[in-house]
């Protein structure tokens, strides 16, 4: 009767065709080959399954097979059979893990490291090399630098850091990637053909997802799974034999955070873990499906062939209605409950807390919306509204903002007898057609009216000097707009004329003078013009030699704590009035 051989060993790689996911390294090896450039030692480093030792072992083959070095060898020659079956003397093959100490180093490779070989080469293939102690490595540093030209080392490690750089530097380093999802279930689908069972697809991907990019672990999955169920594996028998969950279980369980839906959310949970399922591989696998759709949002062709299309179609609905910054928020949110979950003894009720902060962060305002409404407000454009509550700190942008309020008045029958009354006002609101209208009635008494353009020629009374012009206005800032006070004391006044007030900024405050540019010029220009008495424009500029004017701060009236006064500002007053919120402390 002979023996069974489980999957991993049968679908071994044999040639390099054969290798899965690693095309980059395979033509690299091949190439060299062909081009006859072929080094003394070699390092493959990689996760477990990956295929490290069977890529050394493939090389090793197309060195010594008959009329070699060749990439493409007959891998049934008894010369690869002896090498794939360990029975090759040129090709020494030992676990570094069981051979630590420097005396086995010695034995097995010093002291026979001259012996001429049979074949072409001699070739010592060392697996888990980190494994070595450093009087070993110490001992391997002269002949693995200078070896002679019969010899070829092969090392493969799953933990490069651990191998000193020493040995790193006289080796050519290959790096074995994860292999893809979507190979792995190629694969299985192909060995259920092959040994003539049925492998369901989507039970395929849920064991290639659950190897986690390693191809033996899906082999072995594969192997345990064909003793459980026979001839028939489905879905459900992998998520039941290995605890595995859905992937549209976990589509479900996002739903019901980007909906909302608390109550639902809990269930599914709950479901979970009265299945028996690890939640905390389900809370990795939530994580996992949030980075998708934070893919399809940077790339909507990110995933490439990763899912299965039906998975693919759900992230890319569940995507198009998350921003990304509340993705990478939910991210940060559940890493962190995956971390407190690790050493927890109720991992239930940390994923259900997890999840209810989760519809909170999405239902809460982001702070680019915040600012995006603060910009609006300061622009006064999108938010009429908002620019009447801002502006009153300039009155000569006030008579517009009353003529609104009328308004609502005349719709009201009852005030149809006071209507004369508000007719005169509505004369004052356009001030220059009065006076022609004026001097008509009463010519003789209007004389003295010419002291109208007195208001207008506060000109004259503002010939103040800059210093104090600069003070006013620094002034006005600091009690009008407290949060900009600083930036624009970082510069100093340089220049006032007739239309322009200049104000320099130091090279390295140019990020202050960009900060007013943006968004609070306008306020700038009416203070400047109200101090003034003119209307002037505000020119910003980054120039050479400008120093700041220190300003001694007014003493503090009796200190407002800082929370209060943030509150009190105007535009975080009109923002938490949109949003119909509240501040609370951090």
């Amino acid at each position: 009767m002979s023996s069974y051989t489980v999957f991993a060993r049968k679908y071994r790689p044999k040639i390099f065709a054969d290798v899965l996911g690693q095309e980059h390294i395979t033509r690299t090896l091949r190439n060299a080959i062909e081009a006859n450039r072929i080094a003394h030692a070699y390092i493959f480093v990689g996760p477990r399954g990956t295929g490290k030792t069977s890529t050394a072992r493939i090389f090793a083959k197309a060195l010594n097979c008959a009329g070699g070095p060749k990439a493409d060898f007959d891998p049934e020659e008894e010369v690869c059979r002896e090498i794939a079956e360990g029975r090759s003397l040129d090709v020494i093959e030992f676990d570094a893990a069981s051979n630590t100490q420097v005396d086995k180093i010695r034995d097995l490779i010093l002291d026979r490291v001259n012996y001429v070989p049979n074949g072409r080469y001699k070739i010592y293939l060392v697996d888990e090399v980190h494994m070595l102690s450093a009087s070993s490595f110490n001992a391997l540093l002269k002949t693995l630098e200078e070896p002679p030209p019969h010899v070829k080392f092969l090392f493969a490690t799953t933990d490069v850091q651990k191998v000193p750089t020493t040995i790193l530097s006289r080796c050519q380093r290959f790096d074995l990637k994860r292999i893809p999802t979507a190979t792995i279930t190629k694969h299985l689908l192909f060995i259920a053909k092959n040994e003539g069972f049925t492998l369901e697809p989507a039970a395929a991907e849920s064991v290639a997802r659950g190897a986690e990019g390693g191809l033996r672990d899906a082999e072995s999955m594969l192997d345990q799974l064909v003793a459980f169920c026979g001839d028939t594996i489905t879905e459900a028998d992998v998520l039941s034999v290995f605890g595995f969950t859905s992937t549209q279980t976990v589509i479900t369980l996002c739903e019901t955070i980007i909906s909302a839906d608390a109550s639902r959310a809990l269930a599914t949970i709950h479901e979970q873990a009265e299945a028996g399922k690890d939640l905390a591989r389900l809370m990795s696998e939530l994580i996992t499906h949030l980075r998708n759709l934070l893919v399809l949002k940077a790339d909507p062709d990110g995933l490439g062939d990763e899912w299965m299309p039906e998975a693919v179609a759900a992230m890319q609905e569940q995507a198009a209605r998350v921003p990304m910054e509340k993705v990478l928020d939910l991210i940060e949110q559940f890493a962190a409950a995956e971390g407190r979950m690790k050493w927890a003894v109720n991992k239930k009720m940390h994923f259900e807390v997890a999840a209810i902060r989760a519809i909170q962060i999405l239902q809460s305002a982001t702070l680019t919306e915040v600012l995006d409404t603060l910009s609006a407000l300061r622009g006064g454009q999108p938010l009429p509204a908002a620019t009447q509550q801002v502006k009153p700190a300039a009155p000569r942008a006030e008579p517009p903002a009353p003529a609104p309020r009328p308004q609502p008045a005349a719709p009201t029958s009852r005030v149809a007898e006071p209507e004369p009354a508000p007719a005169p006002v509505s004369k004052p609101r356009t001030i220059e057609t009065p006076k022609i209208s004026e001097p008509v009635s009463a010519p003789a008494p209007k004389a003295p009216v010419k002291s109208e353009p007195a208001p207008s020629a506060p000109a004259p009374a503002p010939a103040i000097s800059n210093d104090d012009f600069w003070l006013a206005l620094v002034a006005a800032v600091r009690r009008d707009r407290k949060l900009i006070s600083g930036w624009l004391e970082a510069g100093a006044l340089t220049r006032v004329d007739d239309k322009t007030v200049q104000i320099g900024f130091p090279p390295e405050q140019a990020f202050s003078k960009d900060f007013l540019e943006q968004g609070h010029r306008e306020f700038l220009t009416e203070a400047a013009s109200t101090i003034l008495g003119r209307n002037v424009r505000i020119s910003l500029e980054v120039r050479d030699g400008v120093v700041a004017t220190a300003i001694a701060q007014p003493k503090p009236e009796p200190k407002l704590d800082p929370m209060e006064e943030f509150k009190r500002d105007p535009l975080i007053r009109k923002a938490l009035e949109i949003f119909r919120a509240e501040v609370q402390p951090a």
